[in-house]
């Protein structure tokens, strides 16, 4: 089921063109969220978020794009498909056609669409989850890369590089070589008791879970938190290393290259997230 500015339609309609400018020139912004049995998570913060990145852009925020509305308009897809289930939700917005490189408009469309999840909650894994650093291409050191636009060529050419090397994520760098991210989310370094991630200056997503994670840690009594640049020479001296993203909670790193990491950390802070989404939805 697929909400386009405001009609449900099938999962297979046909309702874009070549002309679109998502697919001509990355022209988009989307929003993955999660859904739990009809309430929405963290909807203010990727609202915002949103609200923020259209503006960056300099696209036209139609006066109806209330918070209200937004939820409402996922919440129709939700109810096509059935209320009582978990669903990861991608709220995706478009300049319309028309132009090249210059848009002949700057008002845009959007597009919803939802696929069901295992759980509710946020759980972790003891599974191994190896990972190791894509080196080809670097991410840029700039607010652009902040936003979650659809322009993730890198990402997908990081992804079939851990595909082709039987990794399951990857870390990407930055032009000065410290580590920004992973492939599929914010990634954290655990020492004793600090835990680092690095600074959006450096190039990083501006996650919401990202956010949330550090708003836990700012007030906790037990962790010392650092939002410091990350260094490749740090990793493998690091007692535990977990990637955030609003779909999959905190995924811990196994293992990489020869070291095999903890995850006490992880278990410890999945408890108090899963809370805290409880709270907000």
């Amino acid at each position: 089921m697929v909400n386009f500015n405001g009609t449900l339609l099938k999962e297979d309609a046909y309702f874009l063109n070549s002309a679109n400018r998502g697919l001509r020139y990355g022209d988009s912004l989307f929003e993955a969220i999660r859904v739990v049995n009809g309430s929405v998570y963290f909807l203010e913060e990727h609202y915002l978020r949103l609200m923020s990145s259209m503006r960056i852009l300099r696209m036209e925020i139609p006066m109806e794009f209330t918070m209200e509305f937004l939820e409402a308009e996922i919440l129709r897809v939700i109810a096509a498909l059935g209320v009582n289930k978990t669903y990861r939700v991608r709220f995706a917005v478009f300049r319309n056609d028309g132009g090249l490189y210059l848009p002949e408009t700057n008002s845009i469309s959007y597009c919803i669409e939802a696929k069901v999840l295992d759980h509710p909650f946020y759980t972790i894994s003891d599974a191994p989850y190896e990972v190791e650093l894509f080196k080809d291409f670097f991410v840029n050191k700039d607010m652009l890369s902040n936003l979650k636009t659809n322009n993730r060529i890198l990402n997908v050419v990081g992804s079939v590089f851990a595909k082709e090397n039987d990794y399951h994520n990857c870390l990407l760098i930055n032009g000065d070589k410290m580590v920004v991210e992973a492939l599929n989310g914010n990634v954290f370094l655990v020492s004793g008791k600090t835990i680092k991630t690095p600074p959006l200056k450096d190039g990083c997503l501006n996650g919401i879970l990202r956010k949330k994670i550090v708003e836990l840690l700012q007030k906790s009594q037990v962790y010392e938190f650092k939002e410091e640049s990350i260094s490749p020479f740090e990793l493998q001296k690091a007692d535990e290393i977990f990637i955030t993203n609003t779909i999959s909670g905190i995924i811990p790193v196994y293992k990489y290259r020869k070291k095999i990491f903890e995850n006490t950390t992880s278990k410890d802070l999945i408890g108090k997230l899963n809370a805290v989404a409880r709270l907000t939805a």
